[in-house]
């Protein structure tokens, strides 16, 4: 191949947060793990793509429960030089009027085909720095909305910046993981502009458009960016305050307002999310491109094993797990044991628990946040008692960090660890602490049913029953993000409620209806197959796999993009994908 990502990249990824290897906590969950599954699926496929995005040298946090499920956060210790190489361009933006020196770190990523993508992490922990900018790339999604505004333009900014000074010249496509990084369209209208003081016009805008793709998560009005004009004022400076009024920004910063105006293309992360971003941004238009996972990264070993014997080229074309349902449901069967019994050995040697392999798991671990409903499970706890006399005993799993400043995620799980207490000799009930990469890949795998119990139309896409559907796991789901595609009753996994709810009537009790239809379903269908219909249940884990792995992944997600998203390309770049 005559092309590589430094000579030619197609296109510039930019992300907050990029989840990449387990040791390194530059990523806080769904986003940043997804954005690793780009960029390991961009390797995969040989597509020129380089990345950016900021090191945190404190990561997120390091989720510490107390034995009431109080958390507390520590700083996460990590060695960069283990991980990164420095680089010596240096880079430079302006904060406050300050000048502000950035260097850049970078992780290579080489994919199946031995094809490498390199991610650059910006890092402002410099000598040359004042004490306080030398911060800013210490916290991920740390401190106050002024901290936030900074790090957001040294991301978007300081990006474009950056990649100039690594040689970067010609890019296709920039593409803006969520509004974070949409500050990289002033640092492309700086080169726009053709006269050194002159203002910025509409045509210099269309220009930045026609290069930028913008892909938003985030399904309600509270979860984008703004930062009030004073301060963007402030921090940005007048004159990079009046190219963004071009831009359509006037009594504030709204980064997602910013990243919709100045994109050609722009699209949600699931089907009904592109729908309910269309209702939310109006004047413009916003497609649909499903969210998937890197199958190579989150199939257990044991299923890694039993693929490579039935299904060979599954790394490089997860497509072909459809020709899983010709796999003996004795086999799927061992596979999932192996994945079971290493997570049951997992917990009860770290938490003491007692688990049982020959129990009914289900799985909960997400962000501890209000919408995801972490505790409808335990909306009727006496209900919860009976069903386990009556068909079948079942253990619960759960795991997922609130953020330091979610007192309501914080007392989730606390409420979490009340019902552990309540439930004891009934429902075994754990809490993991500290989820991360890591427990990920052995929790997704490990547990029988994956459950999720999202509030309507909170949930974006969702990527956790993805990777539980590699591995055979079905969803037990409110029908929400993703599994309104992957959703097929008693096939792939089995619904909570309906897609147009009854208790939707005025004054209807959302978590009360779906509560009792989880009940139902748990009660009436899925113990009863798990315990007394084993080779039915089997053949639901092996349609999950055929069906859902299949299509869910980033090889599927990344194609669409390819064809969709980056498909103008001109004629420096040639085909989109290189020969």
């Amino acid at each position: 191949m005559s092309t590589t990502p430094v000579e030619k990249p197609l296109v510039a990824y930019f992300s907050m947060e990029i989840g990449l290897d387990p040791g390194m906590p530059t990523y806080a969950g769904g986003l940043g793990v997804l954005a690793g599954d780009t960029v390991r699926t961009a390797a995969d496929i040989r597509l020129p793509l380089v990345a950016v995005t900021l090191l945190y040298r404190g990561g997120h946090f390091f989720q510490r429960l107390d034995a009431r499920g109080a958390q507390s956060e520590e700083p996460v210790k990590w060695i960069v030089e283990d991980f990164l190489e420095p680089l010596e361009a240096r880079a430079e933006v302006e904060i406050e009027g300050r000048r502000v020196r950035i260097r850049a770190w970078r992780y290579r990523l080489t994919g199946e085909s031995g094809f490498q993508v390199p991610v650059y992490f910006l890092d402002t922990d410099l000598g040359e720095n004042s004490e306080w900018d030398r911060t800013l790339t210490g916290t991920l999604y740390g401190g106050d909305l002024h901290y936030r505004l900074c790090q957001e333009l040294l991301l978007g900014i300081g990006g474009v910046r950056m990649l100039r000074a690594l040689g970067y010249r010609k890019i296709g496509r920039y593409h803006l993981n969520e509004g974070h990084a949409a500050l990289l369209v002033v640092g492309l209208l700086e080169e726009e502009r053709t006269a050194g003081d002159g203002p910025v016009t509409a045509e210099m805008v269309d220009a930045v458009r026609h290069r930028c793709i913008f892909t938003t998560h985030t399904p309600v009005p509270a979860g984008h960016d703004q930062f009030p004009s004073d301060m963007a004022r402030k921090v940005l400076g007048e004159r990079y305050w009046s190219w963004l009024r071009t831009c359509g920004q006037e009594t504030l910063l709204n980064m997602t307002a910013l990243a919709l105006h100045c994109s050609r293309y722009v699209n949600g992360v699931a089907m009904k999310h592109g729908e309910v971003s269309q209702s939310l941004f109006p004047g413009y238009p916003v497609h649909s491109i499903t969210n998937g996972v890197h199958a190579a990264t989150w199939v257990a070993p044991s299923f890694q094993r039993l693929f490579d014997r039935h299904v060979p080229d599954w790394r490089r074309d997860p497509l072909t797990l459809r020709y899983a349902v010709g796999i003996a449901g004795a086999e799927i069967w061992a596979a999932h044991l192996g994945a079971k019994r290493r997570l049951i050995e997992f917990i009860n040697h770290e938490c003491n628990s007692g688990l049982d392999v020959n129990l009914l798991t289900i799985g909960f671990a997400r962000r501890a946040a209000t919408y995801k409903r972490l505790t409808l499970l335990f909306h009727d706890p006496e209900r919860l008692k009976a069903i386990a006399q009556r068909a079948g005993r079942f253990q619960l799993v759960f795991a997922g960090k609130a953020h330091p400043h979610d007192e309501g995620g914080k007392e989730l799980i606390r409420q979490v660890h009340r019902f552990r207490e309540a439930l004891a000799g009934h429902v075994p009930v754990v809490y993991l602490a500290n989820y991360d990469m890591v427990l990920a890949r052995i929790l997704c795998a490990g547990v029988d049913v994956w459950l999720n119990t999202p509030l309507p139309p909170h949930e974006a896409s969702g990527t956790s029953g993805m990777k539980a559907a590699m591995n055979g796991v079905p969803s037990l789901s409110v029908l929400d993000g993703w599994w309104i595609e992957g959703h097929v009753e008693g096939v792939t996994g089995w619904s909570i409620g309906d897609r147009v709810e009854a208790c939707l009537e005025p004054k209807g009790d959302m978590d009360a209806c779906h509560a009792a239809a989880l009940y139902d379903k748990l009660e009436q269908q899925v113990a009863p197959c798990f315990y007394h219909d084993r080779d039915r249940f089997i053949g639901i884990m092996r349609h999950t796999i055929a069906i859902n792995g299949s299509f869910f992944n980033t090889h599927r997600m990344i194609a669409q993009y390819m064809n969709d998203a980056y498909s103008v390309i001109d004629s420096y770049f040639g085909k989109v994908m290189p020969s």
